[in-house]
């Protein structure tokens, strides 16, 4: 395609709002922010044609790692509010912390998710791009993004509001689109905006509708919709929040020209797209629309199911919407459950591992014939090292094409007896592991000490202070069998008051163990994000995981933490479960009856602190046996588990979810 019919059929296709020229520095020829525009102008084209069978794939949320995978250039200037933040640590070296800040000179991630659900959603997307689907995903532009985290000794954790530029962003884009979504108590107008996720090769790319209620039409109140990610504080602005998604993702959808088959519901927050389309269909024809939507359950927890009364309902919907919510949605005269309403009216159900689907099949018996699973993965081009994909180019007879293939892992079996691949790996890690020591020098960290790393959202269920249940037996441990470094990071909800507890207990805990940091390090991060994600898990020697189970649908940061051979140390829940016959680590604590489900509120905290402990000794004895000093013991049983890590990560991936997904859930091939 020649470069003038190019840009201006893109310019047909994308209505940039650009009236001080500022995109078209950064859209000309054939380049969209550096990165190719023919990509874009395919995509584009194939989303409005009808012989394509397209997916809609909503999420409330969704984090793709654009710090760090796939970023856009151009002439923006990067100002401090896209910047990623100064932040603290706190630890039992108490005059590094008072000194020393973290200072990352790096591009924000898009603010746009909270957590493990949007990065799985921003992971998805990136594979559905490498496999050139037909898809447009449609998500919110937060203006407040999440929150930020600040840690206050003696107060744990203070969340600020945060602020960024989306106008300075590179590679997101203003449309002069703009659609009405009509409610009782106003009408709320919403601009278009959007962001392509390209493909590994940038040969494809699934665009981003993200929508954005802060535009002068709105009143204050309408302004804020789509102000800050998960505001629970407020019932009314959490039903409206998941209305917009809704209702302003299919309006987009339609404003936009393209022609959806599927739509596909991650999580039930966007349940309110069924709604939508719902309006003025007679009995046959919602029975044909259900056969379009696809829904994916991400939760075995209570909190997880949004439920509404039918007294808010009615403040917001008209009385048909109302309707058809309590024909498909009604858990109890009164009360309206969108999980129970987005099973009732989808295709397909999946969970999100084995174990939670068999929660699933207690919670919603009747719907036990229905609800599959398609075990979550991660998106190895995002998440792998360049230390490990280097190692694995050194072997191309055993790893030939595995950039788009992650699945030729399980090859890594092959050379398990080979001395130069056994040392390559550890010099990877040791790679991996002096940049985190870099990172934290202040804080004196040794690559030859023994590293476990707890980093993940905080909530009761995940128990983050377990490993320092008994912060006596922790110390015994490093003065007894070898010098420890333990890693903590994670943020609580800002209404979530026994998350923050939870941060309390831990830093009044590392608060008290200033004396013993010669042989025990406790380092807490602040403001845990994608890019700390990434460098702990693919840095640290032993990645813990705790929950209580079966309260953990999947889980994902330990599956990043294998494509880069770091070992599991883990309670049996979420994806752990379909790994236990895999020498990937260590397995410890409760586990739930079978056919039970269990207390929530009964954390076993007592009992499997004890196993915690008296695993952790084993794994750091193993450690010392394999790292004496900085010398190596090649032929150690910890090398091996570090092979038999990458043999499942040939599994846990999302390419391998996605060819489930196209199978299972959409039905194309």
């Amino acid at each position: 395609m020649e470069n003038g019919n190019l840009i201006e059929e893109f310019y047909k296709l994308v209505q940039v709002d650009d009236p001080d020229g500022r995109y078209a520095k950064e859209i000309k020829g054939e380049n969209y922010f550096n990165m190719p525009l023919e990509a874009i102008v395919k995509a584009e084209r194939r989303l409005r044609e009808e012989k394509e069978k397209c997916i809609a794939y909503f999420s409330m949320e969704y984090g793709l790692a654009t710090s760090c995978y796939n970023k856009f250039t151009g002439s923006f200037p990067l100002g401090p509010a896209n910047k990623m933040p100064e932040n603290a640590v706190f630890s039992n070296f108490r005059v590094a912390d008072y000194f020393f800040a973290l200072h990352q000179d790096n591009i924000l991630d898009l603010p746009i998710y909270s957590g493990g659900l949007g990065v799985l959603a921003g992971d998805t997307v990136k594979t559905m791009a490498d496999y050139k689907l037909p898809v447009a995903a449609l998500g919110i532009l937060w203006n407040s993004g999440y929150f930020r985290q600040k840690f206050w000794f003696k107060y744990g954790q203070a969340p600020e509001k945060m602020r960024w530029d989306p106008y300075a962003y590179p590679g997101l884009i203003p449309l002069k689109n703009r659609i009405k979504v009509s409610l009782k108590p106003e009408e709320v107008e919403l601009r278009l905006w959007k962001y392509y996720v390209y493909s590994r090769l940038h040969d494809a790319v699934i665009p981003l509708v993200l929508l954005d209620s802060n535009i002068e039409s709105n009143s204050e109140r309408g302004r804020l919709l789509t102000d800050q990610l998960y505001r629970s504080d407020n019932v009314f602005l959490k039903l409206l929040q998941r209305v917009m998604l809704g209702f302003g993702g299919v309006k987009a959808l339609d404003n936009l020209g393209y022609k959806i088959s599927t739509y596909h519901l991650n999580e039930g927050h966007a349940i309110f797209a069924f709604v939508a389309r719902a309006r003025g269909l007679d009995k046959e024809g919602l029975e044909d629309l259900k056969k379009k939507f696809v829904y994916t359950c991400h939760t075995p927890v209570e909190a997880g199911h949004d439920r509404f009364s039918f007294d808010d309902l009615n403040k917001v919907l008209n009385p048909e919407d109302t309707v058809t919510i309590e024909n498909f949605g009604k858990e109890r005269p009164g009360l309206a459950n969108l999980t129970l309403l987005s099973m009732n009216i989808s295709s397909a159900i999946n969970a999100v591992a084995h174990n939670h689907q068999k929660v699933m099949h207690i919670q919603f018996p009747a719907y036990k014939e229905r609800i599959q699973y398609v075990t979550n993965g991660v998106h190895p081009p995002t998440w792998m090292s360049e230390s490990f994909g280097g190692i694995f180019e050194k072997f191309p007879e055993v790893f030939k094409d595995f950039r788009s293939n992650p699945m030729i892992l399980a090859d890594a079996v092959k050379l398990k007896d080979n001395a130069d691949f056994r040392a390559g790996l550890w010099q990877a890690h040791q790679e991996n592991k002096t940049a985190l020591c870099k990172m934290l020098e202040k804080w004196k960290l040794d690559r030859d000490i023994f590293t476990v790393c707890w980093a993940r959202r905080i909530a009761a269920y995940k128990r983050p202070s377990l490993i320092l249940h008994d912060i006596g037996r922790l110390a015994r441990i490093a003065d007894e069998v070898g010098p420890l470094q333990v890693i903590m990071a994670g943020k609580a909800h800002p209404n979530d008051n026994l998350g923050f507890t939870y941060i309390n207990e831990m830093l009044d805990k590392v608060d008290r163990m200033t004396q013993n940091y010669d042989k025990l390090k406790i380092i807490v991060l602040e403001n845990y994000d994608i890019s700390l994600g990434k460098k702990l898990t693919s840095s640290v020697d032993v990645w813990l995981n705790n929950p209580l189970p079966p309260f953990e649908a999947s889980g994902t940061s330990g599956m990043k933490a294998i494509l880069n051979g770091v070992l599991q140390m883990s309670t049996v829940d979420g994806w752990v479960a379909e790994a236990t016959d895999k020498k990937i680590g260590a397995f410890f604590g409760y586990q739930n009856k079978e056919g039970q489900v269990g207390n929530e509120s009964d954390l076993h905290m007592n009992s499997d602190a004890e196993e915690l402990y008296g695993t952790l000794q084993k794994m750091v004895g193993l450690y010392y046996q394999t790292n004496q000093a900085g010398n190596l013991n090649a032929s150690s049983a910890w090398i091996d588990m570090m092979i038999e890590c990458l043999i499942a990560a040939a599994y846990f991936n999302t390419y391998r979810m996605v060819d489930q997904y196209k199978e299972k859930i959409w039905k194309i091939t």
